[in-house]
């Protein structure tokens, strides 16, 4: 990995939108890691009665659900569709192959977070998307006679189904059109709510971490990926090595690359997206009024080395070890020691 490259978080900028709603992308032509790291990210966002028409995508994602309620369907392949009830907080896996529809039909905007591998995908760093209806929909580039073939109708009604919906990706859908009722059983097994699980860290006056990983929502062996949610209270630090979205809040971060350069010393707030080479170690200090990071790592099973606090490295080493490595006294290893308790 080449150290030189520009670690600078990014916000992300408008590809499209509709009447509906925008959807957001963060390019690799300005966030060189994309394309290194094979990631792709954009973000989702709905209005009141936006519906982000059906499509499928040549990438495996996790989705975050930054902001409001809506409704999302979800197609695997060779299953029946599930209307899945989403809320703020949820992750959902989507496999490769998934098809999906997103829908707000509340006043409050909603937000959905895409990360996911584009090592399959067309291009690196970047999602393409292959919208199933539209302007832009697949079959607009069959001929009447394919489709009519395909579908066992007449050519007018192929005409009447792929030419009548005239919107590009995102539409609003009128007061009167009704959609299916989400079914919160069907939550099982796709979502998992980060804000409401159980936490697998709780550090007092520190921050708190969910994990995403194959033992709460198997899903995520099919799509490559796990993720985790960070929650730092004023002032806290938190180290770990992954694809990071701010969420709320703002801090600081710095990146150290494997020759213990600093490569990246900056401050960051929400709607940054940043990444951070493998191996390589970050570091956050969030501000005053604290930060949520959402992330992935590229394994559905992470294994995180800590470099600090009570589960860090320095906590399994012999004081012998670390009095040579480090060429201190004892009595610095004794107080060393005495802080790796939080």
């Amino acid at each position: 990995m080449k150290i030189d490259i520009d670690l600078s978080p990014r916000l992300a900028k408008m590809d499209f939108a509709g009447d509906g709603g925008s959807y957001f992308v963060w390019c690799p032509s300005e966030l060189a890691m994309l394309r290194e790291g094979n990631i792709g990210a954009a973000k989702l966002s709905l209005e009141k009665d936006g519906f982000a028409l059906p499509c499928y995508s040549d990438s495996a994602k996790v989705a975050y659900v930054l902001q409001g309620n809506g409704v999302a369907g979800i197609v695997l392949p060779e299953k029946e569709e599930k209307v899945v009830p989403i809320k703020k907080g949820d992750a959902i896996a989507l496999p490769f192959g998934a098809v999906t529809w997103w829908f707000n039909k509340q006043y409050t905007e909603l937000v959905v977070l895409l990360l996911g591998d584009t090592s399959k995908g067309h291009k690196a760093g970047e999602f393409t998307d292959f919208f199933l209806t539209g302007s832009n929909g697949i079959f607009t580039g069959f001929s009447p006679e394919f489709v009519s073939r395909a579908w066992d109708v007449d050519e007018k009604t192929v005409n009447t189904l792929v030419g009548t919906q005239t919107g590009i990706g995102i539409v609003k859908l009128s007061a009167s059109c009704k959609m299916p009722e989400p079914k919160k059983e069907s939550r099982s097994g796709l979502v998992y709510n980060c804000e409401e699980a159980p936490l697998d860290v709780d550090i007092k006056n520190g921050g708190r971490v969910v994990v995403l990983n194959t033992k709460n929502l198997p899903l995520v062996a099919e799509v490559g990926l796990g993720a985790d949610h960070v929650r730092l209270d004023g002032g806290a630090m938190c180290s770990a090595l992954q694809v990071t979205y701010i969420v709320r809040g703002s801090g600081r971060v710095q990146v150290v690359g494997s020759d213990g350069r600093r490569v990246l010393d900056t401050r960051v707030k929400a709607g940054n997206l940043f990444i951070v080479p493998r191996f390589y170690v970050v570091s956050k200090i969030c501000g005053p009024d604290g930060m949520d990071c959402f992330s992935i790592i590229t394994t559905p099973s992470p294994i995180s080395t800590h470099l600090a606090g009570m589960t860090s490295l320095w906590k399994a080493l012999s004081p012998e070890v670390l009095e040579a490595s480090f060429k201190f006294s004892p009595e610095v290893e004794k107080l060393f020691r005495s802080k790796r308790t939080s």
